[in-house]
């Protein structure tokens, strides 16, 4: 009796997204899965790169070194990540998740990193068999959070490690393939949508297709709020030569110019083209290919390696073009109005606009700049959020002049600060003075200070006064009438 994969692939957009940027792929011996990241067009390129770097593993016996042989295929792709970004930096930050088993009879290697995930269906029992490298997951680890709080937790999707072209260690475990295991690969399309008691419900449908299928359908009735994606496969025994045909010679005609329909070469080469109906379910173990077909196929590999990243150039090309031509309206780090050219965000860190003009244009003068803190309320709300519903340069430059008319606020008055004397006190240009007199029973004289009153004479120190003019009349009294009390950035603006 011989072990052997029987498997079905799904692979959908969604309700959502305008495109699929996840890439499968299903054979005899290697399954794998990416999900890719990035935006437009730089996620799907990302997954397809890393999945066609691992095909190669499904011509090639996997021998004992199961674990090391994935390693090196996945460095293969990440690099590939790498020689892209390095030929256009705008492309840092794209990347993929990856998900994928080595079958090799009675043993399959597992290699993970990111979110997509690994299930194992076992004698009933239904689990996990991956970690997820995400954010949340750190803080269930920690004990910080639920699995319960981590499904509706605002940064769910926050990734902490995937193969975006720098140098990254993935996880890899070796495990003991049993007749009767099922394995579900899928991506977070599938396991962020669809709770895992009815993924344990579905995952029970016997045959692998309409198991797929049923994955796909539950994803969609969910709201398919990402791409979903997912592989079903089954570890079965089959009697070698009885029970199940044997392709190669007797499915082939003898030429090995053209790889046969099913074989792992005419699959890749189907990773760049538009999504086709399921893959063909296999139950026939292969015959161990001879070394001159496997040069062949790896230098097919190769060149569909070129082909996808030509094909990747030309989409990133004309998403820049895109990017490029688009402005809106925001503040800078300095909190002044500015005008951006390309999108507001950033991907993992990089932003995806510049500034191309201030406030004011070049060269117009007696402009002042606009600040966030020169604008009512909701406008500088607005601007802190984008006002991206702009026409072009032209468009944003209307937008700012509309909040230079009609959404800044009043300017702040400032009152000259006045010095009043003091009711009692001499003015500033009056002195003091004080007499000295000597008294006639030859005691000493003691110092005694005058002041100059209103009327311009002096009053000796300890004499009584009564000045008629501080018993003011009523209608001598005058009322202090207060402003209201200003505060730049909240009811007025400051001059600059």
């Amino acid at each position: 009796m011989t072990l052997v994969l029987r498997y079905a692939a799904r692979s959908d957009r969604g309700l959502v997204r305008s495109n699929n940027q996840d890439s499968v792929y299903a054979g005899p011996r290697l399954l794998a899965l990416a999900d890719g990241m990035g935006g437009h067009a730089a996620g799907e390129v990302a997954s397809k790169v890393v999945i066609a770097a691992l095909a190669h593993l499904d011509d090639d016996e996997p021998g004992d070194d199961l674990l090391g042989q994935l390693r090196e295929a996945v460095f293969s792709g990440n690099s590939a990540i790498s020689e892209l970004v390095a030929s256009d930096p705008e492309l840092d930050g794209m990347g993929t998740t990856l998900t994928a088993v080595l079958f090799a009879g009675s043993r399959l290697g597992l290699v993970h990193i990111g979110d997509s995930r690994a299930y194992l269906l076992r004698n009933g029992t239904f689990a996990q068999i991956t970690h997820d490298d995400t954010f949340v997951q750190s803080l269930i680890d920690e004990g910080r959070i639920t699995q319960e709080e981590a499904e509706n937790h605002p940064q769910r999707s926050l990734l902490l490690r995937a193969l975006t072209g720098h140098e990254v260690e993935p996880s890899l475990a070796v495990r003991e393939a049993r007749s009767g295991d099922r394995y579900l690969l899928c991506s977070d399309g599938l396991s962020g949508v669809v709770s895992l008691e009815t993924l344990s419900e579905a995952i029970q449908i016997p045959d692998p297709q309409a198991c797929a299928d049923r994955m796909i359908e539950l994803a969609l009735r969910g709201g398919g709020p990402d791409n979903v994606t997912c592989i079903v496969a089954d570890v079965v025994d089959v009697d070698y030569g009885e029970d199940a045909p044997i392709v190669g010679g007797a499915a082939g005609d003898g030429s090995e110019e053209q790889p046969p329909p099913d074989s792992a070469a005419a699959r890749a080469g189907a990773i760049t083209a538009p999504p086709r109906p399921p893959v063909q379910r296999f139950e026939t173990p292969v015959d161990p290919p001879d070394p001159g077909r496997k040069r062949r196929r790896r230098l097919r590999t190769l060149l569909l390696l070129v082909l996808v990243l030509a094909l990747a150039g030309g989409a990133l090309f004309a998403v820049r073009y895109w990017v490029m031509r688009q402005y809106f309206v925001g503040a800078n780090e300095e909190r002044q109005v500015v005008i951006f050219q390309g999108v507001t965000g950033s991907i993992l860190g990089v932003s995806l606009h510049t500034q191309v003009e201030g406030s004011c244009p070049a060269g117009e003068q007696n402009c002042e700049p606009i600040y966030l803190d020169d604008l009512q309320g909701a406008a500088r709300e607005t601007v802190r959020t984008g006002i991206t519903d702009v026409d072009g340069l032209a468009g944003a430059r209307a937008a700012i002049a509309e909040l230079r008319t009609e959404r800044l606020l009043p300017p702040c008055i400032t009152e000259p600060q006045s010095e009043q004397p003091v009711s009692g006190q001499p003015s500033g240009d009056q002195q003091s003075s004080s007499v000295q007199p000597t008294s006639s029973a030859g005691v000493p004289s003691s110092s005694v200070s005058s002041a100059p009153n209103s009327a311009g004479f002096s009053i000796p120190s300890g004499s009584v006064v009564t000045d008629s003019s501080a018993q003011s009349s009523p209608s001598q009294e005058l009322t202090s009438v207060s402003r209201p009390s200003q505060s730049p950035g909240v009811n007025c603006r400051k001059d600059r």
